[in-house]
């Protein structure tokens, strides 16, 4: 990804929320880039500010949300400043997206062979007999059998993970470069979700998309993506090759949502527990978010908030990887 431009480049992003009580920050100075046919994934704690992130990129926040600083970049375009009817034709053409329940983005009235053909028919110029041979191809390819007979059905009639199947076709149906998939598999049965797991990496794979896989599940994480981003607290709190991250992990608190996965073949007594609780977004406290909870934590972190810097392949905001810290405690 060095050596071209990413598909997907997020500048400092910053999401609020205003309040009777004040403003609340709900995605906090977050930068990251995702390449063609790389999937990044991004994980952590429910209210890490995971899905409000993939959320403001795709331009869908519910109000009194707002993107209050940052830049967001698609192919080289910033797509943060368009207006909202612009934006409509990108969410539609250039960027997909895949919801934990797809009945979110299924219209239960319509068959989905009407949802598929308009949309495609939105985007190309198709008559509708070739759109529809475009939708039956497209519910193949992820999996549906008898397409041709299964696209004048309607969602109702399918199963979860068939629907979640359907979905994704919605998403891909116009080849975007960039889908966002939030916690794609989460409502399904375990065997279902290993299905939606490789058929999303497969198709990356096919069709050259970005991918930006967000999930509390390590699991999926690793089976999945190429790097992952941890997020605590409407911030990144490291990020890096995925092997990396799950084998070395450089923050604290990646070693504690590490340490949390039970492992097969190790016969341990008691897995890692990171004591406390994430912090509210009305009270997250200065210096590093995670200094309560940090059981490496020491004087500078209640006072400075760190950057994310160099540690190994990967990046983590702690204090532990400060060259001027780590000269000092020689």
């Amino acid at each position: 990804m060095a050596d071209k431009r990413p598909v997907l480049d997020v500048r400092n992003l910053r999401v609020e929320f205003p309040t009777r009580r004040g403003t609340l920050t709900a995605v906090d100075d977050v930068s990251f880039q995702v390449g063609e046919g790389e999937v990044l994934g991004v994980v952590g704690e429910s209210g890490a500010g995971k899905s409000i992130t993939g959320t403001a990129i795709i331009r869908l926040l519910e109000p009194p949300g707002r993107i209050a600083g940052g830049e967001v970049w698609l192919d080289g375009e910033r797509i943060d400043n368009l207006t909202a009817e612009q934006m409509r034709r990108v969410r539609g053409k250039r960027i997909g997206m895949v919801f934990q329940d797809p009945l979110t983005s299924l219209n239960p009235l319509y068959t989905v062979g009407r949802q598929l053909t308009e949309t495609i028919m939105t985007h190309q110029e198709l008559t509708e007999t070739q759109a529809r041979k475009h939708a039956i191809d497209l519910l193949g390819e992820v999996g549906i059998p008898a397409a041709d007979v299964r696209i004048d059905q309607y969602p109702h009639q399918f199963s979860g993970g068939m629907r979640q199947r359907v979905v994704i076709a919605l998403a891909l149906c116009v080849n975007p470069r960039m889908i966002i998939a939030d916690e794609p598999t989460t409502a399904l049965d375990v065997s279902i979700q290993a299905q939606i797991i490789k058929l999303l990496k497969r198709l990356c794979e096919e069709h050259g998309a970005a991918v930006m896989l967000i999930t509390h599940d390590m699991g999926v994480i690793a089976e999945t993506a190429d790097r992952v981003a941890v997020m605590y607290a409407g911030r990144i709190a490291e990020i890096g090759p995925v092997a990396e991250v799950i084998r070395n992990a450089k923050h604290p608190y990646t070693e504690g949502l590490m340490g949390s996965i039970p492992v097969v073949g190790h016969d341990l007594a008691r897995l890692t527990q990171i004591e406390g609780s994430m912090p509210r977004l009305t009270e997250i406290p200065t210096g590093c978010a995670f200094h309560p909870r940090c059981p490496k934590r020491f004087g500078r972190c209640d006072k400075q908030r760190p950057e994310l810097m160099q540690a190994g392949a990967s990046r983590a905001a702690c204090w532990l990887h400060d060259t001027a810290h780590a000269e000092a405690a020689e």
